[in-house]
């Protein structure tokens, strides 16, 4: 998504160091390696098992890339193990599911196609959606569907989810959906009803808003002066946790009224600098590949 935006955004130095936060499949990680340079670096992350043995596939011969599994939360400590300064010119985050889990019905991200209900980027850990759904109390489900999914019809959908296992248990994606549809009332123009209770079942599982919130924690002090963030969210609660980051971190620090200043607060300076407005995807993006519509890309520079 946004392929050439984002990767122009960074502002790619030949001999720099960058990270892709959300490897994918490569779409961005090959655009980056193209403009840097023979002593430039590129560390790629990735939950899912499958995207890092793409990386190492496609790009092992190139001694520029290296690969990390693992939550790009914990980027700081994927530099570290991959022996890369602590310090990186750009970070470049693609948030949400990528194509290819989508397209796989035995992941179970997908309302369109029966599969497994798992929703997990890593297989390997964590519980399935299965397994929460059969566990989780029926006001912790809709709790989930009404904070993620932003859901209006969470409390009925999590009655319905409550009362189907009683009589056997919910391991289908079809199960999930057909249950929702059944409780939904009505429909939303081109939305097919179970949209929301997959997306907000999908972020819980995945942990999503948390790590991009222990991602930005860390962002300002890893990045070098002249350093660019790049953010592209797909869902609202993303975006606002996004927003309320670049805005803090580009305002000037706040100080008491009627108290006397120090030097540093005086002198004190935003973090990081917004480079231009938030950018969508054009109508030739949008044609090719419907998914773009909702995505949203920031970007800002370390002071």
């Amino acid at each position: 998504m946004l392929l050439g935006e984002a990767v122009a955004a960074l502002n790619i130095r030949p001999e720099g160091v960058y990270v892709d936060g959300t490897y994918g499949r490569g779409g961005h990680a090959a655009r980056m390696l193209a403009l840097l340079g023979r002593r430039g670096r590129l560390l790629v992350i990735d939950k899912d098992p499958e995207a890092i043995r793409d990386a190492r596939q496609r790009f092992g011969a190139d001694g520029r890339l290296l690969a990390w599994q693992g939550s790009f939360a914990c980027f700081n400590q994927a530099l570290a193990e991959c022996g890369l300064p602590g310090q990186v010119d750009g970070l470049l985050l693609d948030l949400g599911v990528s194509s290819p889990q989508l397209d796989d019905p035995q992941r179970g991200f997908s309302f369109m196609r029966d599969g497994a209900l798992d929703m997990r980027m890593n297989p390997g850990q964590g519980e399935s959606a299965a397994v929460w759904l059969a566990t989780a109390g029926e006001a912790e489900i809709a709790d989930v569907l009404w904070r993620y999914g932003e859901e209006r019809f969470s409390r009925k959908i999590a009655r319905a989810i409550a009362a189907f296992r009683q009589d056997r248990p919910l391991e289908r994606t079809s199960q999930l959906a057909g249950l929702v549809a059944q409780v939904v009332p009505g429909r939303e123009p081109g939305k097919h009803p179970a949209t929301r209770s997959f997306q907000a079942i999908r972020i819980r599982v995945n942990r999503e808003l948390e790590d991009v919130e222990a991602c930005l924690k860390h962002a300002v002090g890893t990045l070098t002066s002249g350093g660019r963030l790049v953010v592209i969210s797909f869902h609202s609660l993303e975006d606002r946790i996004v927003k309320q980051y670049l805005r803090q971190q580009s305002s000037p620090p706040r100080v008491p009224r009627g108290l006397p200043l120090t030097t540093d607060q005086l002198t004190g300076h935003p973090a990081l600098r917004l480079v231009g407005r938030a950018v969508r995807p054009g109508l030739a993006e949008t044609g090719l590949n419907p998914r773009a519509r909702s995505a949203i890309m920031r970007v800002a520079e370390k002071c």
